[in-house]
């Protein structure tokens, strides 16, 4: 059992940090909003910290889930920041989906004070993350990886380096994009059968078992049916995730013409009042 910091505790974090607990890991949490911090170690136990520095005191491996590169930079490099306490050898994993430059930065960051680094993204969701069931892809050194390795697998069940720092987060950009045109494709199809006056649900019950079905296809068709869109994964994330993608295929000149497309029906779904929706509500830009 290890010594362990968690910072962060959205829907994501919450019950990543109560996997730890439950193995038996030792646990000091932090969060910006403190109420929630307060309410996961009146169920969890463990400790709770004011600031990530405080948190990260003793710690042998520190667990990050943010939400976007400067909440990244804040929480490990800011005044208060965890890099400023970390110990000497304590391993870093950021499960933040973020910017492959960030993930670079940080290491090196770092490494110039004898810390280990691991960029971790995860994919799963809300329930991946209360069932421990996640997929994380990891970019960084490989002894920091075997370090972090049996903690991160508390709460998944597919953990995998590929390569240097930052390649966990262009892999999660990799899974961004084949959801993204899945979500998209099934939205079409969805509308397009309804209106044929297909009963739907028992169309999907037959598709989902040939070659169109999907995860996507499986766990969210018959609630983009019924107009159900309270599934966790946020629409405002998804845009941040895809902007990330353009932006590195800007860089790189991969070419992402479909999702430049559903970058922006995301966009209109998040002015539509459905930011916090989850990502199936792709198809309620056609129920205007």
């Amino acid at each position: 059992m290890a010594k362990v910091a968690f910072l962060g505790l959205g829907v994501m974090g919450f019950p990543m940090a109560g996997h730890l607990a439950k193995a038996g890991h030792q646990l000091t949490v932090f969060n910006r909003t403190e109420a929630k911090a307060a309410g996961w170690v009146a169920k969890h136990g463990g400790r709770l910290a004011k600031t990530p520095k405080e948190a990260v005191a003793g710690a042998e491996i520190v667990c990050a889930c943010v939400g976007d590169d400067p909440d990244v930079r804040e929480v490990t490099l800011g005044k208060e920041g965890a890099f400023q306490a970390m110990m000497k050898g304590a391993v870093y994993v950021d499960h933040t989906t973020a910017s492959a430059d960030i993930a670079r930065e940080l290491e090196k960051a770092a490494e110039a004070r004898g810390l280990g680094f691991v960029d971790a993204p995860v994919s799963g969701g809300q329930a991946g993350a209360e069932n421990g069931v996640l997929t994380v892809m990891c970019g960084g050194k490989g002894d920091a990886y075997e370090r972090a390795k049996p903690v991160i697998s508390t709460y998944a069940r597919m953990i995998q380096l590929l390569g240097p720092a930052g390649s966990g987060q262009l892999a999660k950009m990799v899974n961004q994009i084949c959801i993204a045109g899945l979500v998209q494709g099934l939205s079409e199809a969805i509308n397009f059968g309804m209106r044929a006056g297909l009963d739907m649900k028992a169309t999907l019950d037959v598709i989902a078992k040939g070659a169109a079905g999907s995860w996507q296809m499986e766990n969210r068709g018959k609630t983009m049916v019924d107009d159900k869109f309270d599934f966790g994964f946020a629409v405002d994330w998804m845009r941040k995730d895809l902007r990330i993608a353009l932006d590195e295929a800007g860089r790189n000149g991969a070419e992402l013409p479909e999702i430049k497309m559903v970058k922006g029906f995301y966009d209109e779904v998040s002015a539509m009042g459905g930011g916090r929706w989850d990502t199936s509500s792709l198809i309620k830009r056609f129920r205007k």
